[in-house]
């Protein structure tokens, strides 16, 4: 039996995306509907009805409704242009693998005019809606609106570097962005997977569940996308490493001691506290793996560029819950947050916020090659002083 090819694991993850993405859209347009018009038709409830329970939908219902009245607009305006971001995204794809550059242009115009509507509809339900009063409580609320300006920031700067002449770190930034939005249709998806292997659950005790590891999922699978469209050896300009051993080894110990701090506050919370340390440490160390045997091999192989991507996104997971630990007290003395929900939040947005931090490190590198480029290439073109007349000398 012939052993699938990368070409071939492309393909098939191509095609996945797509087919939850197809299937995400009419869900997240009409998700909003019943709120404005009780017994509109809902594609989400009925097949959550069907899969999990119908009471476990009508639950749900009763506890979205009281956050989203005095937004109930906004948010419709946020999900049905969502829906429609989660198509143009394999679109967006399919016209850059394909070159199709014009229709590329204009639907990355339609995208990101889309993004900014759209995002700008959550922005109004989160300003209107105090943190202790949103669905999933102030965890949820807090990764909502982390997601909301990493979501912006990424499409900004993914339109910048195409303008500066950066495709691929417009490339880069784009996927991340799309990372965040596909948060979107993976946490229905964990709806419903979720109830069948932690029966009993409520949909706010599964939120806070998928938050633990929804951002490091979707960061990741952005930074293997990226990778594997970018087969560069090298790149110009970039030389040594900004991600040195040293820097790689001390980034490591202090992650290994930030997340024996929080699996010990984790199991001071029994059951619940387990759960969300296994939810949470399961993807993390899938990611960890990937990212330090990828380097490894790219050294091996001589690919530095490669190397060099890889160990600066593993810097920053291995620092993604110094992060957490760090954020942890802020959230619980700032917003009066009980210690469990302050450390859940701190945790969901670790990986996301470093991941970002990661493309921008990774985007400076280019552009500080490419600036050393510049300057050696104008002091080549410089003109040559010329050398001084030689001073006649008289006779004695």
């Amino acid at each position: 039996m012939r052993r699938p090819t990368n070409s071939t694991w492309r393909r098939a993850t191509m095609i996945a995306v797509t087919v939850v993405c197809l299937a995400y859209a009419p869900i997240a347009m009409t998700e909003l509907w019943p709120y404005a018009r009780p017994g509109a038709p809902a594609l989400g409830e009925w097949v959550m009805g069907h899969v999990v329970s119908p009471h476990y939908v009508t639950d749900a219902l009763a506890g979205r409704i009281a956050p989203y009245r005095h937004s109930l607009v906004p948010m419709i305006v946020h999900s049905v242009l969502g829906g429609a971001l989660i198509l143009l995204g394999p679109a967006q794809l399919l016209t850059a693998a394909r070159r199709r550059t014009r229709l590329h242009r204009a639907l990355g115009v339609v995208f990101a005019v889309t993004v900014y509507v759209s995002m700008a509809g959550a922005g109004i339900y989160l300003a209107r809606t105090a943190p202790e009063d949103a669905f999933s409580g102030p965890a949820f609320w807090i990764v909502l609106a982390t997601l909301l300006v990493g979501t912006v920031l990424s499409v900004t700067f993914g339109i910048l570097a195409a303008i500066g002449g950066l495709p691929d770190l417009h490339q880069r930034w784009m996927l991340l962005c799309y990372g965040f939005l596909l948060t979107a249709p993976l946490l229905r998806l964990e709806w419903g997977f979720l109830p069948r292997l932690l029966p009993g659950l409520t949909m706010e005790q599964i939120n806070r569940v998928a938050i633990t590891h929804l951002g490091s999922v979707v960061v990741f699978g952005a930074l293997i996308a990226s990778r594997t469209r970018d087969r560069r050896t090298t790149v110009e300009g970039v030389s040594g490493s900004w991600a040195p051993l040293p820097v790689l080894v001390v980034a490591q110990l202090a992650g290994a001691v930030a997340l024996l701090w929080i699996g010990r506050s984790y199991l001071d919370f029994g059951a619940t506290g387990r759960r969300l340390l296994w939810a949470y440490l399961l993807p993390y160390t899938v990611s960890y793996a990937v990212m330090a045997v990828n380097a490894r091999r790219a050294g091996r192989q001589g690919r530095l560029w490669a190397r060099e991507e890889w160990r600066l996104h593993l810097t920053a997971l291995c620092l993604a819950p110094v992060l957490s630990v760090g954020a942890a007290p802020v959230f619980q003395h700032a917003l009066g947050l009980d210690r469990l929900t302050a450390l859940s939040a701190g945790v969901a947005i670790g990986c996301g916020m470093l991941a970002f931090t990661a493309t921008t490190v990774v985007s400076l590198r280019v552009m500080y090659g490419r600036e050393l480029l510049k300057r050696s290439a104008l002091a080549d073109s410089a003109p040559t002083p010329p050398l001084p007349a030689p001073v006649a000398q008289g006779r004695t």
